[in-house]
């Protein structure tokens, strides 16, 4: 007996529990991302803002450990920071540029596992990218929480950024988070009813599950309504066809590309939405499926009448909770118009996809779903997800982030990326971040599918001016007309 304190155990909620086990060896669940500083930051005034701000969160100083039932968070020492926030330099090869270095370097790194017998987080810095410049890379597994939580983590860190309140630890025995999980597993036929607060930006309104025979119906015909719709939505994701075979979809190798483009101005995005009635979102997902639909006629291919499905967050929980961390989000499926050439006419099917959308709940089926699978044995999980891998071809997120540059340790952080794992054989990752009055592209792709993903970055700017030049040429007063 070494004298040494008992670990601190938690058991980990079984929506994490399956995201920790969706790891497999061709995609990692990482989110993985970068900050560009200037000027140049130390290793020690990282280590030590690190020290400082994100170990006050408990996920980073857990480990995890498995066992039958599932997984614990496991606090049981101090967090060795020598081998957590590491130092390296990047020395790029011939010809090749220091942010082509530093994208092929994040792209290893996403296929790279993270150490199992430490806290699942790791920051590199690469200390000289450039002359004045600075580069962390940032790796965090997705059982510690979706991407809104460890945006609001990273957010916290910074200069001026706000400590988490102190946390309220679940009752012993219960994983948080799991009291939400075992409300949306209730059979319905329970007919009993429990309003569950569903907040985000896509489902602002409560779902009212029917469980109890005894209790009456309140809210008669709306409850009536969102039973049928849960029903259709239910139906739809089961018996939704697979997606349509493009190069981009297949078996996905481990091997792993990263690639970012330069911001848009968000004035311009704005402009451009105000002036065809769109939203911000429409715009940017109607020139994400243009440069997709780009890059595939420019390696032979004609995407003519052609859509594919990404599967994107929706975020299920109150932002000013964002700090606990865990993933309390569903999915969605969304069809990008790839084959349609015309930039407006496109513009306007996204509209109407994205209005499809609205008043679903298959947000709440997939968090179901996934805390479902979080109770199966992995290849159990492994065939029940698959379910989404079939049925898309991207993973999609779009995140707003802070209006006006951050800053960190005295520096500014002049560009922020980040991209999201892809689960089963998913093998394209997108992700839209505003951040600092610019709205920006990214893309991490399987290098046997798309093994130059900046060629479709590239073609995002020039699908977005194609709208921007038709927006300019509208009659005066066209916008205030919509």
């Amino acid at each position: 007996m070494s004298g040494r304190p008992a670990a601190v155990s938690e058991r980990m909620s079984r929506v994490d529990t399956a995201w920790l086990r969706m790891d497999n060896d061709a995609n990692l669940m990482m989110i993985v991302g970068v900050w560009l500083i200037e000027p140049q930051l130390g290793l020690d005034d990282l280590r030590r803002r690190v020290a400082e701000r994100l170990l006050r969160y408990d996920r980073f100083r857990q480990r995890v450990v498995e066992d039958a039932m599932g997984a614990s968070w496991v606090e049981d020492g101090e967090v060795d920071l020598s081998a957590h926030v590491v130092a390296e330099t990047l020395r790029p090869a011939a010809g090749q540029t220091p942010t082509e270095a530093l994208q092929a370097r994040v792209g290893e790194l996403a296929a790279t596992p993270l150490d199992r017998t430490r806290p699942l987080w790791e920051l590199r810095l690469v200390e000289a990218l450039e002359p004045g410049c600075s580069a962390v890379i940032i790796r965090v597994h997705h059982c510690i929480g979706d991407g809104i939580a460890l945006i609001s983590v990273m957010l916290s860190i910074t200069d001026d950024g706000q400590p988490p309140p102190e946390r309220v630890r679940p009752p012993e025995g219960q994983a948080e988070g799991d009291a939400f999980a075992d409300l949306l597993l209730k059979p319905m036929t329970d007919l009993t009813l429990k309003a569950i607060g569903l907040y985000g930006d896509g489902v602002v309104k409560s779902v009212e599950w029917m469980s109890n025979p005894v209790q009456p119906l309140a809210g008669g015909l709306d409850v009536a309504r969102a039973g049928m719709q849960v029903v259709q939505d239910a139906a739809a994701l089961a018996l939704m066809p697979d997606d349509s075979p493009t190069r981009l979809k297949g078996k996905a190798t481990p091997g792993k590309r990263v690639a970012w483009g330069q911001p848009l101005p968000l004035d311009e995005v704005k402009a451009v939405a105000q002036a065809f009635g769109a939203s911000i979102n429409d715009v940017l997902l109607a020139s994400v499926a243009g440069a997709i639909g780009s890059y595939l006629r420019a390696h032979g291919d004609d995407p003519t009448g052609q859509e594919i499905r990404a599967m994107v967050p929706v975020n299920l929980r109150p932002m000013e909770e964002a700090w606990k961390l865990g993933n309390r989000f569903g999915l969605v499926p969304l069809v990008l118009p790839i084959g349609i050439a015309n930039p407006v006419e496109r513009l306007a099917a996204v509209r109407a996809r994205m209005n499809e959308l609205k008043g679903g709940y298959q947000p709440v089926l997939a968090f179901a779903l996934l805390a479902v699978a979080g109770l199966l044995i992995k290849p159990m999980q492994d065939a029940l997800l698959n379910l989404f891998a079939r049925k898309a071809t991207a993973v999609m997120t779009n995140v707003p982030g802070p209006r006006h540059p951050l800053a960190f340790c005295g520096r500014t952080v002049r560009q922020v990326m980040f991209w999201v794992p892809q689960s089963g054989d998913i093998g394209v990752g997108v992700s839209v971040l505003s951040y600092g009055g610019g709205v920006q592209f990214g893309l991490i792709t399987d290098d046997a599918l798309c093994p130059d993903p900046q060629a479709v970055v590239d073609r995002f700017r020039p699908e977005f001016e194609q709208l921007l030049y038709l927006a300019l040429m509208l009659p005066w007063g066209h916008a205030d007309e919509g």
